[in-house]
């Protein structure tokens, strides 16, 4: 490079020479002096001297301009990559003679390019995120108070990751809100659905996006609280006409049960009684609340009003039954009422509103069924009872029998029963003390006595525990009697070696019970208070006194007993006093 220079310098050096020379010969044939000669170079000096300082100056210009333009564009390379959190690509050599000016500018101008060209990039891709960021902030708050600008200065990926999870978080917050805008929209519908109404109209009212079904929704603040309103406004009014529908229903029941509505006629408005006790959420059937059909189960309640005004006689009439059926149920007697008596009577002439009477009524039945939910335990007992005294009376009329040991069809059934009888009648004094107690602890709860048809239980449990003393008394003088007749007997023996004759007189003969009369009296008492138990077709002897041809037969067993050979005597002897140990 410097031998061309050089050879550059010599050839311009050579070309000024020849040039000087040839002014030389000028001067000398035009004559000019010395003085104008010199006075000539020195002008041709310094000309020349002005068109080297001019270059010069324009080179050093240039240099300056180079220069210029590389800081320049280091300093904005560094700029770039300073706001978009990059190291700066371009470090500037430390010795100068590394390279020219130019070629320094030539390599810094491609990569301030890219750079600038990446700048541009991401300066699109924040404005990208920024609107959009602005756009959902504009859907969710319906202003503008949350516009972001894009600030040159930081172009960095970090800051263009907060604007990502930031609009990440807006796009979640949209999400959630058209979810929940959507919640609001069914339930809206469902509630217009079982109302009746207008599902675009509603919603239109809201705002008039909804009306739109292709349309954007607005999900704003103002608007989801509109919605929430309206919906909780809905709500009231199924839960009101819910609970109008229910009235009407349950009117409607107790209408149907007065009157004895026929199935079929209530299939028509089961959709009605079946929600009777529906709370608001279980109501969902399209017009089970619409204001037509409640005026229509309203029309339907009315024309059973007037239908019950028409038959409230008969209702009267198997009101009073029914109190009748209850009161016969429980072994109660109902109390005599002169305005039900003389219900159809007063009903018929005008005399006596039938609604107070039914009313009455009805009253009655609740307190008749209050008492005898009270009684049901009681009554348990006393069915056991009955059933215990009715086993008794069977096992007395058994014991009476002379042929029971005799074998036959259907005999070890019979002792079976015998047998449980025995264990029964055995638990009857606990039974009894067990039902007296429940009875007075009842009635001292109450403050009234416990009535068993008419007659109260506990006379009723005295008098068979009386009749029961008796029957021990009567059974002990029988057996002492009949120890009694063995010693006579025995004693006849050993007198006279034999048997006595049937012409023997009847000085041995078994003396009639003479206490029966006494006792029968009683038991004919206890006896009529059990006739008016729903068991019509127990014998009176199985609470009360023995039948009386069974006495009979036991008299004349008694007084045959000195005809009858010895072991037949000491059999009879032997099962009797079997028996009544058992019974004891």
């Amino acid at each position: 490079m410097s031998n061309v220079q050089s050879d550059r310098l010599l050839q311009v050096e050579t070309t000024c020479g020849t040039l000087l020379y040839e002014l030389q010969i000028i001067w000398n044939e035009v004559g000019e002096t010395d003085t104008d000669r010199d006075k000539m170079l020195l002008e041709l000096e310094q000309e020349c001297l002005e068109v080297y300082r001019r270059k010069v100056d324009q080179a050093n210009r240039n240099r300056a301009q180079l220069r210029q333009a590389i800081a320049d564009s280091e300093a904005e390379l560094a700029v770039i990559c300073s706001s978009m959190g990059e190291r700066p690509v371009h470090i500037r050599q430390a010795d100068q003679n590394a390279g020219s000016l130019k070629e320094e500018l030539g390599r810094i101008l491609p990569q301030l390019e890219e750079m600038r060209k990446r700048k541009l990039d991401r300066r699109k891709q924040f404005h990208e995120v920024v609107e959009d960021i602005r756009k959902i902030s504009s859907e969710i708050y319906g202003s503008a108070d949350h516009n972001i600008l894009v600030d040159e200065a930081d172009l960095s990926l970090r800051r263009l990751e907060e604007l990502h999870r930031q609009l990440h978080e807006l796009e979640k917050e949209k999400s959630d809100r058209l979810k929940q805008v959507q919640q609001h929209l069914d339930t809206l519908n469902a509630l217009c659905l079982v109302l009746g109404m207008d599902f675009k109209h509603t919603t239109s009212e809201v705002h008039t996006s909804f009306g739109d079904s292709g349309g954007s929704r607005d999900i704003s603040n103002q608007t989801i609280q509109l919605l929430a309103a309206a919906i909780h406004k809905l709500r009231e009014v199924k839960i009101h006409r819910m609970q109008r529908l229910q009235d009407l229903a349950t009117t409607m029941l107790e209408l149907w049960n007065l009157m004895d509505t026929p199935v079929e006629e209530q299939q028509e408005f089961q959709n009605v009684t079946c929600n009777i006790a529906a709370s608001e959420h279980e109501i969902t059937e399209p017009n089970t609340l619409s204001l037509d059909f409640i005026k229509y189960v309203e029309a339907e309640v009315s024309r059973l009003e007037e239908l019950k005004s028409s038959k409230m006689k008969e209702l009267v009439l198997k009101k009073r039954s029914e109190l009748e059926e209850i009161c016969r149920k429980m072994h109660m007697i109902p109390e005599a009422d002169a305005a039900v008596e003389y219900a159809v009577e007063a009903i018929e002439s005008g005399n006596l509103d039938p609604a107070s009477i039914l009313e009455q009524i009805e009253l009655q039945i609740a307190n008749i069924k209050e008492e005898a939910f009270s009684r049901k335990e009681i009554l348990e007992k006393v069915e056991k009872w009955l059933n215990a005294c009715e086993e008794e009376s069977w096992l007395e009329e058994y014991n009476r029998d002379d042929n029971r040991y005799n074998a036959g069809r259907g005999t070890h059934l019979i002792l079976k029963r015998a047998e449980k009888a025995r264990s029964l009648v055995n638990k009857m004094p606990g039974m009894v003390e067990a039902l007296a107690s429940k009875t007075m602890a009842w009635e001292k709860e109450r403050g009234a006595e416990f009535l068993y048809d008419g007659i109260r239980l506990l006379s009723m449990l005295e008098e068979y525990t009386i009749l029961r003393q008796e029957k021990e008394e009567e059974r002990r003088r029988q057996r002492d009697q009949k120890k009694l007749q063995g010693q006579l007997i025995a004693e006849q023996e050993a007198l006279y070696g034999s048997k006595p004759s049937p012409s023997k007189p009847p000085s041995v003969k078994k003396t009639p019970r003479v206490s029966t009369g006494g006792a029968s009296n009683r038991r004919l008492s206890l006896g009529g208070t059990m006739l008016q138990t729903p068991r019509p077709d127990l014998p009176h002897s199985s609470k009360a006194t023995p039948h009386p041809r069974a006495g009979n037969k036991v008299d004349r067993t008694h007084q045959n007993d000195h005809l009858k050979p010895q072991q037949d005597d000491g059999f009879d002897a032997l099962s009797a006093d079997d028996i009544i140990e058992t019974e004891q």
